[in-house]
């Protein structure tokens, strides 16, 4: 069997690559191609066949491949779908932001009929949970089959070996062994893709404020991680071209968030969640809109100054005590399915496993 991974349009990770490892564990011999940016090729194990994306090389190993799994749409237009071939999308986050038509902006038209077409493509979407799955349904307008195994990508988080990854992941980053360390991962933002918009929290002040034995990583959204580069500092790290967020979410203590996916995926780990939402007005009624409430369903407290985030994050203890019967009802909500064994509950229900 031949299959073709893509992931975000030419990275090597996410879900389609929890699920290459797991395919990989299972013995079974499959051939594995996976669709690469150049900009992103180093970061593939060099055993990891790989064409080029937005390529005709890519359009031909779609057109070959037994099993599609991608994260995302293809953006290759020009494939035509084979008999027998089976699309596994997996898509790359429980939406808070409304997406495709749902969304108060939306593209020109023929670009929206163009993700549309892709969708028809679909034989099985992934849902991380059922609440999950009625907000894809809504967004795609998807009625094919979705399968709710939690999301392969999180296993990690959850596995045996959590503890010592954590500690690699750590010890690669060169982050002292008993800091604070604090993510923050915001999503991006439409009217900001083009030029040089500042981030509306200013990180080299929110790393002074906080202070020696506190290290603040700064992971913006792969649409903009090209842009802005913090310098590394004993107390700043820009980790925007780490291939793999899971891998921050396990050496971090805590998360900064805006309305990004990443609000689900570190719920899994049961750390502290701060939402600095500074424009929430403006995304939520004019850029993109939600799909619930955020300030009522939040797991943790959302923000709108620097300063407030800033005297949260000094107490950390106390800010996860006040907020866990929130915290508590959105995993349940969430992330019920995420405990550790969604690649082998995907692979199963594929007849793979």
């Amino acid at each position: 069997m031949r299959v073709v991974y893509n992931s975000f349009n030419g990275r090597y990770a996410d879900n389609p690559r929890a699920l290459h490892r797991g395919l990989l564990r299972s013995g079974h011999r499959h051939e594995h191609l996976w669709l690469s940016d150049p900009r992103h090729a180093g970061t593939f194990p060099v055993d990891v066949r790989t064409v080029p994306i937005a390529t005709p090389q890519a359009v031909a190993a779609l057109e070959s491949a037994d099993l599609v799994i991608s994260n995302t749409h293809t953006d290759l237009d020009q494939w035509h779908k084979q008999p027998g071939t089976r699309y596994l999308q997996t898509w790359h986050g429980t939406p808070l932001k409304a997406i495709h038509r749902s969304a108060v902006l939306q593209p020109p038209e023929e670009a929206m009929a163009a993700l549309d077409l892709e969708i028809t493509r679909w034989d099985h979407l992934i849902s991380p949970s059922p609440a999950a799955t009625t907000l894809l349904r809504t967004a795609f307008a998807y009625d094919g089959s979705v399968l709710e195994t939690g999301y392969p990508r999180n296993d990690v988080l959850l596995g045996p070996d959590s503890q010592q990854h954590r500690d690699r992941v750590r010890h690669r980053l060169a982050l002292p062994e008993h800091a604070t360390v604090v993510l923050y991962a915001p999503t991006w933002r439409d009217d900001e893709v083009e030029g040089e918009v500042p981030l509306g929290l200013d990180a080299v002040a929110l790393a002074a404020a906080l202070g020696p034995g506190t290290v603040l990583l700064v992971r913006q959204h792969y649409f903009l991680g090209h842009r802005r580069p913090y310098p590394d500092g004993p107390s700043l790290r820009d980790v925007s071209a780490y291939p793999d967020i899971a891998d921050l979410y396990l050496a971090a203590d805590a998360l900064v968030t805006d309305y990004s996916s990443a609000l689900f995926d570190f719920a899994v780990t049961g750390k502290p969640i701060l939402v600095y939402a500074y424009d929430l007005e403006h995304y939520r009624d004019r850029l993109r809109g939600f799909t619930f409430d955020l300030v009522e369903d939040s797991p943790g407290p959302v923000v709108r100054e620097q300063a407030v985030l800033t005297e949260l994050l000094h107490d950390l203890p106390a800010t996860a005590r006040a907020w866990a019967a929130p915290y508590g009802r959105f995993r349940d909500r969430y992330c019920r399915l995420d405990d550790g064994h969604a690649t082998t509950r995907v692979l199963e229900q594929l007849g793979l496993g």
